[in-house]
């Protein structure tokens, strides 16, 4: 198709063949330890700050604190703020609490949306969070959660706005 010599590169493409099952075994196998030593204790740890915030007091106080921008911004009703916080300790934990208020009754069509939104927005949950803190340090990490959290409310409004606009 192009004048000149072809590039080495494309002559040179292994073979390709079924991966013999032994190797396949290791690499599950390292993969799962890995899995268990770093990714296990981490989320152990944010069920624990999970329980430790809720038998203090503090889940309740960050509810109080972030209700004014679940209520008002979002237009979400106080106990999505709850779901929020769970979600970002757990994020299946939010996932649960979101499926609740919906089968109570408490989340309109247009709330079930923006509660959504704004859940798959986030960062992941505490244990990804301290992945990141890890391997890129405080900076990266804040600088990381800040913009992810300002992107995933901006985004959430703006759909919460837009649909009471257009109903």
């Amino acid at each position: 198709v192009m004048p000149g010599a072809a590039p080495r590169f494309v002559i040179d493409i292994p073979p390709i063949r079924a991966p013999q099952a032994g190797n396949v075994a290791r690499k599950v196998a390292s993969r799962l330890k890995w899995y268990l030593a770093e990714i296990v204790p981490m989320f152990v740890l944010a069920t624990f700050v999970l329980f430790l915030l809720d038998k203090t007091g503090g889940l309740a106080a960050l509810e109080r604190l972030g209700a004014p921008l679940v209520q008002g911004w979002l237009g979400l009703p106080k106990e999505a703020t709850g779901a929020f916080l769970t979600g970002f300790l757990r994020r299946d934990y939010g996932a649960a609490g979101f499926f609740q208020l919906h089968r109570d009754g408490m989340l309109s069509p247009r709330q079930v949306a923006v509660s959504l939104v704004t859940i798959t927005l986030f960062m992941p949950c505490f244990a990804q969070w301290l992945m990141s803190l890890r391997e890129h340090g405080v900076k990266v990490a804040a600088v990381t959660t800040a913009l992810v959290s300002a992107y995933a409310l901006g985004a959430a409004g703006a759909v919460s706005w837009a649909w009471r606009w257009l109903s």
